[in-house]
């Protein structure tokens, strides 16, 4: 008996629990046959006037609507208008003919609106943003408020239309789309699209996947390929992008080309030179906020360029950071960094991204760059890049063979530091500055001459390569300006030269001397050496005017001393050398050596007055005998040997040292 009464409380507790769960079961298997069989149609009003509340804008489902319930709803929409805000251009931002839209539905009730796929079918996209940062796509009545942004994981899209206007950031693109079905490749889906970009003419047209990737939380990535023109510059790439709202995740092969980097700063923020046109290639990544650019190989004119780069968005001043070098830099190349322009031009350049005929500003009789450079964009970045190159070429005022600079941009201050240039044999070291912050900018330069070589000084002419000598020397000036011409025209500092023992082309000193004889007797025999016992150019720069401190030249023939100014501003020379040789001579008009002129057009010539004297007489000795008219040429050589040990001296302190305004040099003393 007790086991049966046992038994039977044990068993009807289950049997109730079974009824439970049946009844339980019966209603969840109605409600969700009538979720499955429910006309989500009749649905279509009211939920065309909750979305239109909600967002300000009118929307519609325009012929039928179906749902899919799940934890991902899918809501299928036969015909769909969704308005743009009175503000946009565009009426729509988006209308297709058929749309299928997966959401989220936990999400919603935190008000995040979560769309893992959206597919349309021939749509008419109509996306504007403005500076305030107002956007069409967000579907808050508060259209500046980003968090009324949906996440859309993924976006399919059949054959049609997109606007995109961003008038603050000088962007208007309509491009047109379409999907290829039959096409089995990764990338069916091909477009076009045109306008502006920047403020500059853009085009571009190249295929993608069929499966646009728009968030991080999206797997796999988006095969793309591009070809695109913006202004001067032309690039086309292939590759993948794993988040393509952000273009994040990305890695591709790119060719770029334009007439110079320069106009990569308006395009894409990064502040670059000016080269000349250049085409260059490599391997283009990004993740997060950090692009790299690796592997780079190219030309700019005539010289190539390799190495990596890196550019970090993610600080609140952007840096670019990287090596970079050159096996042949064409020195002319280096012209559009100081203003001037570059003919030089890569034998395969496009005619998409081959320059005009450069254009000139240079003034009449002057050499010195005055195009106005613009270093306000110096304040865009920070950087930090080593650049070498190897073997220059084609220099044709200065021998330069090899350069190494470290290169860095801090808070608007330019800095080349360590700058080494090989000059003629030996090294130019030092210190370039250039500071943006000032107005106008002002530039620093502190360059070190050491063991130039003086038969590799001047390439261009020829009697000075049988010389020997070592010159070493000092440049120490300090100015402001937006031009390479301003900066020196308004410098300050010192300019000092040395060079001790040594042999020096006698031909040059018997021009400079006017000494015929010497002349015609070094023509016919050829020309030979003199020693060189020293010599010494030192000058002050005062706004732009050098004046000469000691100006020496003491060889075994002759001895010659020199004063006067260079003119930065004006670019006039005004110079007067005084040689005196110390051997006997005929035909020889000893007078002081004018160099005056501009940089462009130099001329020299004897002192004028000096020689009208000593002319007269032998004109006045001529009338009485010709043969007496000699004696006023002869020349006993009365020159004495410069004191070069005071006179190196004197020169090397004026270069070690800046002269401080009102100051009196040793030298002159």
């Amino acid at each position: 008996m007790t086991r049966f009464t046992h038994a039977v409380f044990t068993f009807r507790p289950a049997r109730g629990g079974r009824l439970v769960a049946g009844v339980l079961l019966l209603l969840l298997v109605a409600v969700t046959l009538a979720l499955v069989f429910f006309p989500w149609d009749l649905m279509r009003g009211p939920l065309n006037r909750y979305v239109s509340e909600q967002t300000g804008r009118q929307f519609e489902i325009t012929r039928r609507l179906e749902v899919k319930l799940g934890r991902t709803t899918r809501v299928l929409a036969d015909g769909i208008e969704f308005a743009n805000p009175s503000w946009a251009r565009d009426p729509y931002l988006v209308k297709a003919e058929a749309a299928e839209i997966q959401v989220r539905l936990w999400p919603l009730l935190f008000g995040r609106v979560e769309l893992p796929v959206v597919s349309l079918r021939k749509p008419q996209l109509g996306l504007q943003m403005e500076a305030d940062g107002r956007r069409t796509w967000a579907l808050g009545k508060d259209t500046s408020d980003e968090s009324s942004v949906p996440l859309i994981g993924q976006l399919l899209v059949d054959e049609g239309t997109l606007n995109y206007l961003a008038t603050a950031r000088g962007a208007d693109i309509s491009a047109d789309f379409a999907l290829v079905a039959e096409d089995s490749s990764a990338l069916p889906l091909s477009y076009k699209a045109r306008g502006k970009w920047k403020g500059e003419p853009f085009t571009a047209q190249g295929r993608a996947g069929g499966v646009l990737q728009l968030s991080a939380d999206a797997t796999g990535s988006f095969p793309l390929e591009i070809t695109a023109t913006a202004g001067r510059t032309r690039l086309k790439a292939s590759g993948s992008i794993t988040n393509l709202a952000e273009i994040a995740g990305m890695d591709a092969q790119f060719q770029l080309e334009g007439q110079s980097l320069e106009d990569l700063y308006k395009l894409v923020g990064v502040v670059l030179p000016g080269t000349p046109s250049y085409r260059l290639q490599g391997r283009l990544g990004k993740q997060g906020l950090l692009w790299s650019v690796k592997q780079i190989k190219g030309v700019l004119g005539k010289s190539d360029l390799s190495g990596d780069l890196a550019f970090d968005r993610s600080r609140a001043v952007p840096v670019l950071t990287g090596k970079v070098q050159s096996r042949v830099l064409d020195f002319e190349d280096l012209g559009p960094m100081v203003g001037q322009a570059s003919s030089n031009v890569p034998k395969d350049m496009t005619k998409a991204a081959a320059p005009a005929t450069p254009k000139t500003s240079r003034r009449a009789g002057r050499v010195l760059p005055d195009t106005k450079l613009d270093f306000a964009r110096l304040k865009a970045m920070d950087a930090d890049v080593q650049y070498s190159a190897a073997d220059i070429r084609h220099v044709k005022a200065l021998p330069l063979d090899s350069m190494t600079a470290h290169i860095l941009l801090r808070k608007g201050v330019l800095e080349l530091e360590p700058l080494k240039l090989g000059v003629a044999g030996g090294q130019l070291a030092g210190r370039l500055a250039i500071d943006s912050n000032t107005s106008p900018s002002s530039i620093e330069t502190r360059l070190d001459a050491r063991a130039i070589q003086l038969n590799q000084l001047f390439p261009t002419i020829e009697t000075t390569k049988s010389s020997l000598g070592r010159i070493s020397g000092q440049v120490d000036l300090k100015g402001q300006g937006s031009s390479t011409a301003q900066m020196l025209a308004s410098s300050s500092g010192n300019v000092a030269f040395l060079m001790g023992n040594g042999e020096i082309s006698n031909i040059l000193l018997e021009f400079m001397g006017l000494d015929g004889g010497e002349v015609i007797k070094f023509l016919v025999r050829g020309d030979r050496n003199v020693r060189l016992r020293c010599a010494a150019a030192s000058f002050e720069v005062r706004q732009g005017l050098m004046t000469s401190r000691a100006i020496v030249l003491d060889t075994t023939d002759t001895v010659v001393d020199g004063r006067g100014q260079i003119n930065l501003a004006d670019e006039t020379l005004d110079l007067v050398l005084y040689p005196s040789p110390k051997d006997g001579s005929i035909l020889s008009f000893r007078s002081p050596l004018k160099i005056v002129g501009t940089f462009g057009a130099p001329t020299a010539g004897p002192d004028k007055g000096a020689l009208a004297g000593r002319a007269g007489i032998a004109l006045a000795l001529a009338a009485i005998n010709p043969l007496l008219a000699l004696a006023a040429t002869i020349e006993t050589g009365p020159g004495q040997d410069a004191n070069c040990s005071q006179v190196l001296k004197q020169a090397a302190a004026a270069a070690s040292k800046a002269t401080s305004p009102g100051a009196v040099p040793a030298a002159t003393k």
